[in-house]
């Protein structure tokens, strides 16, 4: 393995592969640098004298600049560099799209077809409490239910969608509590649901109900648990009644088409924007090139590289509504008298980030290169096939949540760090180091570090494409073998 990284020939910082200690010499810019202290593998070296001020360059693109003169040598971070970001900004539209490379090939995955056209990847009994007063009621009927059945097939699992919500909440936070309530019940994962109230809660269920819109009746039940004299019994035989229309369930070829993957990162690490990301990237314009979806979101770590994707609108209408998006964001933390660019995390620190640019160019690599057709607020769902942005804040919960409620069947999470949580979608941890991969193989489903020892980046996606296809089918990812299932929506409000 190589020692350092140039990732871009503008960049005049290199990216450690591996601990390196001082004196080393490395190799960088057709040039040979002593390392003027030890540096951790992730983390960055100045690969030129670095004057106080000067922006410092990665991915082709300032992440900051520096706050004292830097040598040629020296570990580049946070005790050295600062961001170049302030406050909110005005905009140009200038478009810049490039052709996809990737074409149809034409692949189908064994998925769900569900009455309404969607498809699903999973084929699982979902209760959808109005109210988290409800929870453990739903935990009792599943184990009622279960011991009564035996053979659950053809679902594939049961869960309760657990929150802590739907009640004390006034505006924004009560609608945004029914909204996501409202598309998880709509999601095609889903064969059956069983919608279970309390019945004073303020997510009054007979609205909840008429919020839905249109939906299969042998298929999503509702129950009010005040209103019936044995709850566990009345949701019991809701359950059977689902089950029994869902018997004849099967998986069925459906082309890549209908695929909708959410792109979400966490724990990022140095190694990020380098490895597990740009395979996103390419699995997203694959994708797209299929005629399928890709949703990305985290909308403060667009910050520093909102440029970029603006450049990709497919118009001047989704160009406007990606300003809205980064400037309406950039008003929320005002409102809140926190500042924007407070970031990043303690944990990307650690693993060689030093600026929200710096985890902005590598955060919105998950996105490829293809041109962006629409921009969804919080809580809307996926309405065309493409490269999708949506808005959500970087919450590991909130934003994978926001995700599957939209519409995406599961959700690609790179990580440097390690995380062991999934949401209510098959949630398909990516490491972007193999160290890590091998710490946390019960963590981590797919490594993206090979990316790292040389492996072909072709052979690398060919590799991913085909396990992604594996999850569609039916097999089971991590976060599913744990029961490790997390429903998070995002609150800005007052509780009563």
């Amino acid at each position: 393995m190589k020692a350092v990284l140039v990732i871009n020939d503008q960049d005049n910082v290199a990216v450690a592969l591996r601990d390196l200690e001082k004196g080393e010499r490395i190799s960088g810019k057709e040039k040979e640098i002593e390392l003027l202290e030890p540096v951790k593998k992730g983390h960055k070296i100045a690969l030129e004298n670095i004057p106080q001020g000067e922006n410092i360059l990665k991915y082709g693109f300032p992440i900051g600049h520096a706050t004292r003169e830097i040598a040629v040598g020296e570990w580049v971070h946070t005790h050295n560099t600062k961001t170049n970001l302030n406050s909110i900004q005005e905009y140009q539209y200038q478009q810049r799209l490039t052709e996809n490379p990737f074409q149809n090939k034409n692949l189908t995955f064994k998925g769900y077809k569900r009455k309404n056209g969607e498809v699903g990847i999973r084929n699982e009994l979902w209760i959808v409490p109005t109210v988290g007063c409800v929870n453990g009621i739903a935990d009792l009927m599943i184990q009622r239910f279960k011991e009564e059945v035996g053979d659950v097939s053809p679902f594939e699992n049961i869960l309760v969608l657990k929150h802590n919500y739907g009640c004390s909440q006034l505006g924004d936070d009560h609608e945004q509590t029914r909204t996501i309530l409202a598309n998880a019940v709509k999601h095609p994962n889903a064969g059956g649901i069983l919608v279970l109230g309390l019945g004073c809660e303020n997510n009054d269920i007979y609205e909840f109900k008429a919020s839905l819109g249109e939906y299969d009746a042998n298929r999503v039940k509702f129950l009010l648990s005040q209103e019936v004299s044995d709850e566990v019994e009345a949701g019991v035989q809701c359950l059977k009644e689902i089950f029994a229309a869902a018997k004849q369930d099967k998986r069925e070829d459906v082309p890549l088409s209908e695929l909708k993957i959410g792109l979400k990162c966490g724990g990022s690490d140095g190694f990020s924007g380098i490895t597990a990301n740009p395979l996103l990237g390419r699995l997203s314009d694959f994708l797209v090139a299929q005629g399928g979806t890709t949703v990305l979101t985290e909308v403060p770590e667009m910050f520093g590289a909102e440029t970029i994707l603006m450049e990709r609108a497919e118009n001047e209408d989704v160009f406007k509504k990606i300003v809205s998006l980064i400037n309406d964001f950039k008003q929320y933390f005002i409102d809140h008298q926190q500042p924007i660019y407070e970031n990043p995390s303690p944990g990307n620190k650690e693993g060689g980030i030093s600026t929200l640019e710096d985890k902005s160019l590598g955060c919105t690599q998950k996105a490829g290169t293809s041109t962006i057709v629409d921009v969804l607020k919080y809580g809307e769902r996926l309405k065309k096939n493409g490269l999708n942005l949506l808005s959500s804040p970087g919450n590991d919960l909130v934003a994978s949540s926001v995700l599957a409620a939209a519409g995406c069947q599961m959700v690609l999470f790179t990580t440097g760090r390690g995380t062991p949580f999934g949401t209510f979608v098959p949630t398909v941890k990516v490491s972007t180091n193999t160290q890590l991969y091998e710490n946390k193989k019960h963590w981590i489903d797919y490594n993206a570090g090979t990316l790292l020892e040389e492996v072909s980046p072709d052979i690398v996606l060919d590799d991913f494409i085909q396990y992604v296809i594996k999850v569609a089918s039916g097999e089971l990812v991590n976060n599913e073998k744990n029961n490790f299932r997390e429903i998070a929506i995002f609150k800005t409000g007052v509780t009563l």
